[in-house]
C-alpha cells in the first residue's frame, strides 16, 4: 500500500493525495472531512496531515501523522 497524505490546495479545500499519483483521490472542504475520506477509502492506512504552523525558532511544522 501506498502512502496516504492530505494536503490543503490553493482554493482552500483538503485534497486526500495517495503517493505516486499527481491527482487528489478525494477532495473535501474541511480536514475533518479529508480525513473522514481518507479513512473511508483507506481504512488501514495512517495518513500524513499537512499543518503547517510558523514557529519563533526553526523551521515551520508541515506534518503530523493521524
Amino acid at each position: 500500500m501506498s502512502h496516504i497524505y492530505i494536503e490543503r490546495n490553493a482554493n482552500g479545500q483538503y485534497e486526500v493525495k495517495q503517493q505516486g499519483n499527481p491527482n487528489p483521490v478525494a477532495v473535501a472542504p474541511t480536514q475533518r472531512a479529508a480525513e473522514e475520506k481518507a479513512q473511508a477509502l483507506f481504512p488501514n492506512a495512517k495518513p500524513d496531515v499537512e499543518r503547517v504552523r510558523h514557529t519563533q525558532v526553526g523551521h515551520p511544522d508541515q506534518w503530523r501523522k493521524k
